[in-house]
């Protein structure tokens, strides 16, 4: 179905990266866009050029997204907001693990919680939640990523099952491997990180992820596209490692 065919959207962790690709895909289809993030110098830029509603809010702020969800009826939610702290149980702290399960899990749940049920009584809506490879694959360290990521995964399928008899529909977004600043956030913002992660590689870029949540939601109606994998050519996922004993793991 045409994207115009729907009015409103949301799209959180939209100030930068794949958000901020997703919130200039999605006004450029003609849809209002509320754009969701806690920069609000970023978002009131990306509003500039955009058009988009920007609410300089964090997703982990309950009442502030319950009074934004109470106020407009989303017809389309792309829960796009995430974060990272790199490493094992062995070396995680406390606060790392609330924060994770705040953003990438526990914000989804109730943003999902606030808006699916007006989808179904008005039997139409699109929730698009950008998981990641990390939902199904391991990789080193990441620990409470991969547990939350696979969390969302497990949360897309349910939803299918709570909206069933009604045109609702479900998408999750796993990508691999994207050119955004996220990996600035994660291991800072520096030559060495650019290096190790983005430069010299073939990677998708932001657009490249907006393109498959819009493919996704202009399927006709009475296609629900579950899922989608987006990662560079040149990555592959997974691996086995096995070591003697005494060896250390790297």
């Amino acid at each position: 179905m045409p994207l115009s065919d729907y009015q409103t959207a949301l799209v959180t962790g939209a100030s930068s990266g794949i958000g901020a690709a997703t919130v200039e895909r999605l006004c450029a289809a003609g849809l209002q866009v509320h754009a969701l993030a806690r920069s609000a110098p970023q978002l009131q830029q990306l509003a500039e050029r955009t058009g988009c509603i920007p609410h300089a809010i964090d997703v982990t702020d309950l009442p502030a997204v319950t009074a934004l969800t109470q106020e407009v009826a989303f017809d389309i939610v792309v829960n796009n907001a995430g974060v990272d702290r790199p490493g094992s149980l062995l070396a995680a702290d406390a606060d790392g693990i609330d924060l994770l399960i705040d953003v990438n899990l526990r914000a989804v749940l109730q943003l999902c919680r606030l808006t699916l049920p007006g989808m179904v009584q008005r039997d139409r809506g699109h929730i698009v939640n950008i998981s990641s490879i990390a939902g199904a694959y391991h990789f080193g360290g990441n620990s409470t990523y991969h547990a939350t990521k696979a969390a969302v995964h497990m949360l897309l399928r349910q939803l299918r099952i709570d909206a069933l008899g009604r045109r609702v529909r479900v998408t999750e977004i796993c990508p691999g491997r994207v050119a955004t600043d996220i990996f600035a956030h994660v291991h800072g913002d520096s030559t060495d990180t650019q290096a190790r992660f983005v430069e010299g590689f073939e990677l998708p870029q932001a657009g490249d992820i907006a393109d498959a949540i819009a493919f996704a939601i202009q399927a006709p109606i009475a296609v629900n596209v579950g899922l989608i994998e987006l990662m560079p050519t040149l990555q592959v996922p997974g691996g086995l490692t096995t070591l003697r004993p005494g060896d250390v793991a790297r």
